[in-house]
């Protein structure tokens, strides 16, 4: 094999060990609960991120509103990546910190959650739309790296990945959004076939 290719792995294998050494998966599974409870009360997932992580919004929203593992109900999710129009109206108007803090202040409401994705936990943007989030009554999720940087202490579940390489934060990122997608959606239907919310 590619020396290259094993020091990767090695790589991948350590930052997981860390993973389930400081408590990672567990943080994701209250993350997912809180995902579950808000689609049961009829609000929705909002999703952002730039560059690869805008991406993970994007393949998140798409996993929510089309199927991840069952076949059920589209579930409301939206991702603020996606409408080029949109964004540069935005950053002319405004500048590119408000293009997702103005999104979220048009469709965002009381009860829904805001997921922000951000290897460094640092882009201003992401930070600007967290702290609205808050004053509108979201939870809130960071998909982070790093050491969380500022988004870490503005949400209510920060899943810090303990890696320093932006490539691996995305790689972890993305395993993040499946395990998230999975265990919401199983929450979801199985609490609403028992009767604790509509889907």
């Amino acid at each position: 094999m590619n020396e290259k290719i094993y020091q990767i792995i090695e790589q991948k294998k350590q930052i997981l060990d860390r993973m389930l050494s400081g408590g990672y998966f567990d943080t994701a599974a209250r993350a997912s609960l809180a995902i579950a409870d808000c689609i049961l009360a009829g609000n929705k997932v909002i999703l952002a991120g730039n560059g690869g992580s805008a991406a993970d919004a994007q393949h998140f929203a798409g996993e929510f509103i089309g199927r991840f593992l069952m076949e059920r109900r589209a579930l409301p999710a939206v991702s603020l990546c996606t409408d080029p129009s949109v964004m540069t109206c935005i950053g002319n108007d405004y500048g590119f910190d408000a293009v997702f803090e103005r999104q979220l202040s048009g469709i965002g409401k009381n009860g829904d959650l805001f997921i922000a994705i951000s290897t460094s936990g640092n882009s201003a943007n992401l930070c600007r739309a967290a702290e609205l989030a808050k004053r509108m009554g979201m939870q809130t999720v960071g998909l982070l790296g790093k050491d969380g940087g500022r988004l870490a202490g503005m949400c209510d579940y920060a899943l810090v990945v303990p890696a320093e390489e932006t490539p691996r934060i995305q790689e972890m990122h993305t395993f993040t959004v499946h395990l998230l997608c999975g265990e919401a959606e199983a929450e979801a239907v199985r609490r609403e076939s028992e009767g604790e919310g509509k889907l």
